[in-house]
């Protein structure tokens, strides 16, 4: 790879590929973002005609604008703690235009096809047909847009979506007077369950779980509640986790004040579910709470507790596949959402490919992808290298062991990360040892 002009393509005007490319240019480095759709914020962009949006119309980001903000384009302080799917749209769309990003990206113009050349560098094949050749290839499609769905044992003979497809009680499904199940217990399913859960509407709603969930307030004194959560990097996680533990009761997090399942595991070993309302839902008795689902049969559906109840839709907020449409499968893929990457970016063996965004970061997103973009720009310049491919597998190993060992075993899990521990281990650790790397091979190439 040519350090000194190297051409750089970047799959998706995302958060990821947005933030990529503001680092590149910030870098001096010319690149080419590839865009399936006519604007930008993949996920965020309501409507998005590539289908790649999992927004729904009532939609409000569960991180608060405090944790949320990129580190150098802070949110306006005249935006709520908790912004609308709108607002945030309006936040990438000032992002992009304040750092000249726009100029950059090929509107309706994706990737269909991305092969890596015998000895390096890739061969882009565009939807317009055209083969193009880039040294670097950056992957920023995203991974909330390909939906997952559960194999239950029989069929069910009402009707059905994914939350993927969920816009609201009237679209893609007229969703009034009917006896709705919903399958699932993440941020999207426990904020569509409230959705159509309301008395206005008339619905009978069921809430199904597998795992079942802690619900942690998305308030706590009256302030957002990750602005008191910040993991420190000199402390062994689970000790910090068994410290919020000892609070979880306090806090009310425990699911069974709610009439849900108990968890299948502690706090803080799957994802929580944010949510001020469904405790109240189901407290109220608006919406029933019910274990996983055993099997279906026509209308019925049959619970793993021996009860069952007829419905007329099932929505399955089951969550995502990490899904690369360009690569040959052979080449690579992420099955059951297994996806080895050195530092959450390089795949071992393929020095000229840098994934970014692919993580479950938490608390937050934006930062996450941020950190990550200082690594790319910095590796497309020369100023970063890699270590051996060998060392890079061990190092995946110990990270996947810190960062998820204490996951369920889930397909949402595979890719989990501690945001704080992560960006401190890239500026302080990961970065610099990079840079000595950098010089050392360029010392031998003299």
């Amino acid at each position: 790879m040519d350090h000194t002009h190297p051409r750089v393509a970047v799959i998706g005007a995302g958060i990821s590929g947005l933030t990529a490319g503001k680092m590149l240019k910030d870098y001096g480095v010319d690149y080419t973002t590839f865009e399936t759709s006519d604007r930008i914020g993949g996920n965020w962009a309501f409507g998005n005609p590539n289908g790649h949006s999992s927004a729904y119309r009532s939609l409000h980001i569960d991180t608060s604008k405090h944790r949320l903000s990129f580190r150098d384009f802070p949110m306006p302080d005249h935006f709520p703690s908790f912004p609308h799917h709108s607002q945030v749209k309006a936040y990438l769309d000032a992002y992009a235009e304040t750092f000249g990003l726009l100029e950059h990206i090929e509107f309706g113009n994706g990737v269909a096809r991305a092969v890596r050349e015998e000895h390096g560098g890739w061969v882009i094949v565009d939807q317009a047909g055209a083969a193009r050749r880039f040294d670097l290839l950056v992957v920023a499609n995203g991974h909330h847009w390909d939906p997952r769905l559960p194999e239950f044992p029989g069929s069910f003979s009402g009707e059905w979506i994914h939350s993927h497809s969920y816009i609201d009680p009237t679209a893609p499904l007229e969703l009034t007077g009917r006896r709705i199940l919903v399958v699932g217990i993440g941020n999207s399913a426990a904020d569509i369950t409230v959705e159509l859960s309301s008395r206005a509407l008339r619905n009978h709603v069921t809430l199904s779980t597998r795992s079942s969930a802690w619900i942690v307030p998305k308030y706590i004194a009256g302030r957002p509640g990750d602005m008191f959560w910040r993991t420190s990097p000199y402390l062994p996680l689970s000790w910090q986790r068994r410290a919020v533990q000892m609070f979880a009761s306090v806090l009310g997090t425990d699911p069974t004040l709610y009439g849900l399942p108990p968890a299948d595991h502690r706090l803080f070993e799957a994802h929580p579910t944010q949510s001020v309302e469904l405790p109240l839902r189901l407290g109220s008795g608006d919406v029933v709470p019910k274990p996983n689902v055993a099997r279906l049969d026509g209308p019925t559906v049959h619970f793993v507790d021996g009860s069952s109840d007829d419905f007329d839709v099932i929505v399955y907020a089951t969550g995502y596949n990490i899904t690369f449409p360009f690569f040959d499968p052979d080449f690579l893929s992420a099955p059951d959402n297994h996806l080895r990457l050195y530092k959450r970016m390089f795949k071992p063996g393929i020095d000229d490919l840098v994934f970014i965004g692919f993580a479950q970061s938490v608390p937050t997103l934006f930062p996450f992808v941020e950190c990550q973009s200082r690594l790319l720009a910095a590796y497309a310049t020369g100023h970063y290298a890699l270590p051996p491919a060998d060392e890079m597998e061990t190092t995946i190993d110990a990270d996947q062991h810190l960062h998820a060992g204490h996951c369920t075993d889930r397909p949402r899990h595979t890719q989990q990360v501690d945001y704080f521990v992560y960006e401190h281990d890239l500026r302080k650790r990961e970065l610099p040892a990079g840079m000595k790397r950098a010089r050392r091979t360029l010392r031998a190439a003299r």
